[in-house]
């Protein structure tokens, strides 16, 4: 992608558009999800599947849409994104039912998918290594704002204007999005090579049927028929896929990425961290309840998170930018592993202030891993592989959130019914179970320490070709 009469911080404000969308639409619905059981008249249950039919598309579609990147090119394909995000928003609005809501969700996270699996690619292919971390940095900034402005935003939008507003408010700001990638963002030819079909619909039915285990299965009972037959359809799927991309000759996935050191453990710290930061995110607002906060408070307290991302994370890429990922993403790593396992001694006692001082330092960790890492696993694949390595890094973010809210709900269920058993007050039991399921997730965190301390150290790498 020739820089050539393209101002590449012009780039990266239409790249920034794409990235706050996603963050800001997820954090209104879950906000509206109580408004939804009364609109269309259903239970939790059914209104849950607009969240996670959303997560499970966008997620076992990113890498079919890096591999479309790197074929179409970067600009088109995340112009689409921004089209199908904005179209299917506007029908949202005009939902008569709970299932049209659901269906539509799948489509909106069609769009979201083409937008996240090339934001990191654009930026990679447009700045140079000495300025790719602090670019990744601005663009995790944007990320953290979404999610901080997103409830407060989304309590206005509904006590004021309604439900259909939160998703009609995309198309204002999809449609600017595009024009303005339409002017900034330059054109890359992409590689001439075929799609491959079967792989694309072998690796989405994989991780399809691998997230539906993931997430349902706890309500299904890990060892019913419906959660075996999800498992088993995985894993079969799995063995598909392979198998197809070692006899195409245009693969999806290159699987040669994975010899390349940094781009595999990154990878898995990846999905590590955000493991460990789903499951805090999931069980706090829960031990917020417990401890009598009204949701006001807990929205103050929950925001000291992103906050603190949204100042941290471009300092931590500049950093990078001079440093290289490894030290960087270790210590970071040990920092929110460590804000976990201080989130294990708060009692029914805690004030606001002990809550968001840990909280923040989370903030501070994630914030100093995350863009060091994704700096490093973008500098170390080949330029044209950028769309589906951008992918991957994607789908191990995604995949990472739900297994994190899966093992976080599961463990703190679980040992809630355990202590409950052993006669233990209702609230001695809350306590201890929601301290084990942070010290699991600190327990992620400091894997996540080992795994970005034994890779490559990537330090102002460009893109092979």
């Amino acid at each position: 992608m020739s820089q050539k009469h393209y101002n590449k911080w012009l780039i990266l404000s239409a790249v920034v558009i794409g990235s706050i969308m996603g963050p800001i639409d997820g954090s209104i619905v879950n906000i509206a999800m109580p408004e939804f059981t009364k609109v269309f008249h259903t239970n939790i249950t059914t209104v849950s599947w607009v969240s996670m039919t959303y997560l499970l598309v966008l997620s076992s579609m990113m890498m079919t849409f890096g591999r479309l990147g790197d074929m179409l090119g970067y600009k088109k394909l995340y112009q689409y994104g921004l089209l199908t995000f904005s179209i299917s928003s506007a029908i949202l609005s005009f939902s008569v039912n709970i299932y049209m809501l659901i269906i539509m969700r799948a489509f909106q996270a069609i769009g979201a998918g083409m937008l996240m699996s090339m934001t990191s690619a654009i930026i990679t292919s447009v700045f140079p290594p000495n300025e790719r971390g602090k670019a990744l940095g601005i663009n995790a900034m944007s990320i953290s704002i979404g999610l901080a402005i997103g409830p407060t935003l989304g309590g206005f939008l509904l006590s004021n204007l309604g439900w259909q507003s939160i998703f009609y408010i995309n198309v204002p700001i999809g449609i600017i999005g595009y024009i303005w990638a339409h002017i900034v963002v330059p054109d890359n030819k992409g590689v001439p090579e075929k799609f491959d079909p079967y792989g694309s619909i072998s690796f989405f039915i994989f991780l399809a049927s691998l997230l539906l285990f993931i997430s349902e299965g706890g309500t299904w009972g890990w060892t019913s028929l419906s959660s075996i037959i999800s498992l088993l359809t995985s894993v079969i799927f799995l063995i598909i896929f392979v198998i197809i991309e070692n006899k195409v000759d245009f693969p999806m996935f290159d699987f040669s990425l994975l010899k390349i050191r940094s781009f595999t453990f990154g990878n898995i710290s990846t999905l590590l961290n955000f493991m460990a930061q789903n499951t805090m995110t999931f069980l706090t607002p829960f031990l917020l309840q417990h401890l009598g906060f009204t949701t006001e408070k807990t929205g103050i307290i929950m925001t000291s998170f992103p906050l603190v991302m949204f100042i941290v994370a471009p300092l931590s890429g500049i950093l990078a930018d001079r440093y290289g990922a490894q030290i960087l993403s270790t210590i970071g790593a040990v920092i929110s592993a460590t804000a976990l396992f201080l989130m294990a001694t708060l009692t029914e006692k805690s004030t606001m202030f002990t809550i968001m001082a840990r909280l923040a330092l989370f903030g501070v960790g994630n914030a100093i891993f995350q863009t060091p890492n994704n700096s490093a696993i973008m500098g170390s694949a080949p330029k044209n592989r950028l769309g589906v390595a951008s992918a991957f890094l994607a789908t191990m973010r995604n995949v990472g959130m739900v297994m994190g809210i899966a093992v976080g709900s599961a463990i703190f269920t679980n040992r809630l019914k355990a202590y409950q058993a052993l006669k233990f007050s209702s609230n001695a039991a809350f306590m201890i179970a929601i301290k084990e399921a942070y010290i699991t997730a600190g327990i992620f965190s400091f894997i996540c320490a080992f795994t970005s301390l034994v890779r490559n150290n990537v330090k102002l790498i460009q893109g092979k070709d």
